[in-house]
């Protein structure tokens, strides 16, 4: 076995008995994978809601299940009116103007009518809720989930009754100096249930898991796992691809694992075939299906490989938001329309930056050809000495690739966003980086950094991290927070390491339809950021180990932290569109060189 896979394994494990150990007592589960093929009613919709700024009802939660005073000595300070609701999945900040801001407790009561069936179990399934979330089931408190990004769900089979169920979840999205994120990021902290929430079906015994994805370094051998959740774990299963003709049949354990290994010549998912086949996983009580698509990705030397062929990644950032709204995006429609921005710019590659976004872009992403970079938001002022943000930011880790694992379209996973080089930092990411290869070695593994070294005219990438990585990415705005101390053409890059670059952030703020100098960089105008944009594309074209590049953004965003009230006014400005999606004089800078690259 590769010494550095058994490495790997030896910091998994450890960091596993950490992570065990750390959330005892909690009660979010492992969830199940591919929840749009379930069988499941929408809970979303209008949600009653009582706004609480000071948190003060988590210690009387259980009165919030008693809307009517006892007797005439009794009264209750907390009470659930039908008038006074959210949307659910939304943000809530965005659906009032005094919540604009808003970073704290909102409590969410839902009832719902459920007719149990033998045989049959149920799941309260969240897609994400930022940031922190304790869910309670009738006066029961049935656990809690922390992290904004990722699925978690609850088992419910034994604690709802026949008739009318009160759901009632606490949601606080305070920043935390132990969190993941931490304290400061750069875009708005939507808080709220902010994804859809199911009430899934299942049979007593029903396939959790599954990975079935090619073999790393094979264009032909598909391998991986079934998993079964129930009390009949010994089962005979099952993976059909009908249009490849394949009915491969394999037994469970004594655990309910299945390990799969198929030898089938396959037509390969790329940009320019999106090719995604219809998989069959049956047991004998249960069947699921969805399209999943096959092809390798890796390395040789500076190059990234895709199917055997060296590819340029052209890509493009973009936040989870509905800018034209200035809310958290949620829907289908709003996944798609980023999407089809980034097709129009001639993208082939998308970093959902910075953290796991909706299930809705990603298998999108999928259908339309796009390959993927996706991250957790571990961001600037991580506490890396924190065994609890250790522990967050592993279970975010392993969260986001268990519910993405089988999408072909995510080529790299990221472990963080410009942190800064420590022995602690190092030895942490690192460790993440294990865990990645340990769950799933089939992809290429990266970060963004944002340090180098500047001697003259020549800028050396130097992180101890990266030997650790498959692909560097590096965010570098040189001519907006640095300027440019050399001219664009004379700047010489080098690298210590034989492996690819990803430029995976540059960008400058300009507010559309304001117009002025093309080199003062207080301007603010769309001349300055489209020669901005020339210089940096003459800077790259000279790197001779870039595989990709990624401007920061695709389009404006909102951010606290972005004060100008003239060019700002809360939102980043660096979007190559404007929030309402019309596009700056750089956006065709961007296009023309994207159009040059095949």
């Amino acid at each position: 076995m590769d010494m550095r896979l058994v490495k790997a394994l030896k910091r998994f494990c450890l960091i596993t008995m950490c992570f065990f150990a750390a959330i005892t007592g909690l009660k979010a589960q492992d969830f199940m994978v591919n929840i749009p093929n379930r069988s499941q009613i929408s809970l979303n919709g209008k949600w009653e809601c009582i706004i609480d700024p000071v948190d003060v009802g988590i210690k009387k939660w259980k009165s919030l299940y008693k809307d009517v005073p006892n007797n005439k000595d009794h009264r209750t300070e907390y009470a659930f009116i039908s008038s006074n609701t959210l949307n659910v999945p939304g943000d809530f900040n965005s659906q009032r103007p005094e919540l604009k801001f808003y970073e704290s407790t909102v409590w969410y009561k839902k009832v719902i009518n459920v007719k149990k069936k033998k045989g049959k179990r149920l799941f309260l399934y969240f897609d994400a809720v930022n940031y922190v979330s304790d869910v309670f089931l009738n006066s029961e408190k049935l656990g809690s989930h922390e992290g904004g990004f990722t699925p978690f769900q609850f088992e419910i089979t034994n604690k709802v009754k026949d008739g009318e169920n009160a759901i009632i979840i606490r949601v606080n999205n305070r920043r935390q100096k132990e969190g993941v994120p931490a304290l400061g990021y750069d875009w708005v902290n939507y808080g709220g249930i902010t994804r859809d929430v199911r009430l899934v079906e299942t049979n007593e015994t029903f396939i959790e898991d599954y990975f079935v994805q090619l073999k790393k370094g094979s264009g032909k051998r598909i391998e991986g796992y079934i998993q079964l959740n129930g009390s009949k774990l010994l089962q005979k299963i099952s993976i059909k691809i009908p249009e490849a003709k394949i009915n491969h049949t394999a037994t469970t354990d004594h655990k309910g694992n299945a390990k799969i290994s198929i030898d089938k010549k396959l037509e390969l998912w790329s940009p320019s075939n999106p090719k995604l086949y219809r998989v069959i996983i049956q047991s004998e009580t249960d069947s699921i299906e969805e399209h999943i698509g096959f092809r390798s990705i890796s390395t040789n030397g500076t190059e990234i490989i895709l199917n055997g062929q060296p590819i340029f990644l052209k890509g493009v950032n973009f936040h989870e938001e509905a800018s034209e709204r200035a809310s958290r995006a949620y829907t289908k429609e709003d996944a798609k329309k980023h999407l089809n921005m980034a097709q129009e710019l001639g993208c082939n590659f998308i970093r959902t930056a910075h953290y796991p976004q909706n299930e809705y872009v990603v298998r999108l992403a999928e259908e339309m050809g796009f390959m993927l970079w996706e991250e957790i938001p571990v961001f600037q002022g991580i506490s890396f000495g924190n065994k609890k943000t250790v522990t967050l930011a592993n279970k975010q880790l392993t969260e986001m690739l268990r519910r993405d694992k089988n999408r072909c379209a995510v080529i790299i996973w990221s472990v963080s966003n410009e942190t800064y080089p420590n022995h602690t930092r190092t030895s942490v990411l690192k460790s993440l980086v294990d865990s990645c290869r340990v769950i799933d070695n089939t992809r290429l593994v990266s970060t963004a950094l944002n340090k180098y070294e500047k001697k003259g005219n020549v800028f050396t990438i130097k992180d101890d991290l990266i030997e650790a990585l498959d692909v560097i990415g590096m965010n570098q705005y040189l001519g907006w927070y640095n300027g440019w101390t050399v001219s664009p053409e004379d700047i010489v890059w080098k690298s210590e390491y034989n492996k690819p670059l990803i430029i995976s952030e540059f960008g400058a703020e300009a507010l559309y339809g304001h117009h002025g100098s093309n080199d003062d960089t207080s301007s603010w105008s769309e001349e300055f950021q489209e020669t901005f944009y020339r210089k940096q594309i003459t800077m790259q074209k000279n790197i001779p180990f870039l595989s990709g590049t990624c401007p920061w953004t695709l389009i404006d965003f909102r951010s606290p932290l972005r004060l100008h009230p003239i060019y700002q006014d809360y939102w980043n400005r660096k979007g190559l569109l404007s929030e309402q999606g019309y596009r700056k004089k750089a956006w065709y800078v961007m296009k023309a060189y994207y159009d040059t690259i095949k």
